[in-house]
């Protein structure tokens, strides 16, 4: 059974920076595309950032706007998302998530993710 643990939310002020992990169980990181999501109250879920199974080749959402970077530890089974330059405008539940299928391009969508981790809370003040 696969299992994904997120950790290192929390609140902070705007321009901080933060570092989120997440931990997987049951099945390797390097076999499985990957995807960070957030959702905001009354938003629907997006995309933040993913890595492509293959290539390792990370992808961003054009909010990240170079203040994100995604890396993985394949040792580990863990993938780390830092963030810098947090806005208000960040402030959201963070999820990982996998996708359980060896697809042959990557995805930027919930809904092709099988795996979920239970949420991180990301909160930034002005």
């Amino acid at each position: 059974q696969v299992q994904l643990v997120e950790s290192g939310g929390g609140s902070v002020q705007a321009g901080d920076s933060l570092s989120l992990s997440c931990t997987a169980s049951g099945r390797s990181f390097g076999s499985y595309s990957m995807g960070w999501f957030r959702q905001a109250p009354g938003k629907e879920r997006e995309f933040v950032a993913g890595m492509f199974w293959m290539t390792s080749r990370p992808y961003y959402a054009d909010f990240v706007k170079g203040r994100f970077i995604l890396s993985k530890d394949d040792t580990a089974n863990t993938f780390t998302l830092q963030m810098h330059s947090l806005e208000p405008a960040d402030t959201a539940v963070y999820y990982c998530a996998l996708d359980g299928n060896r697809r042959t391009q990557y995805f930027a969508v919930p809904a092709k993710y099988e795996y979920w981790g239970q949420g991180t809370q990301v909160t930034v003040s002005s």
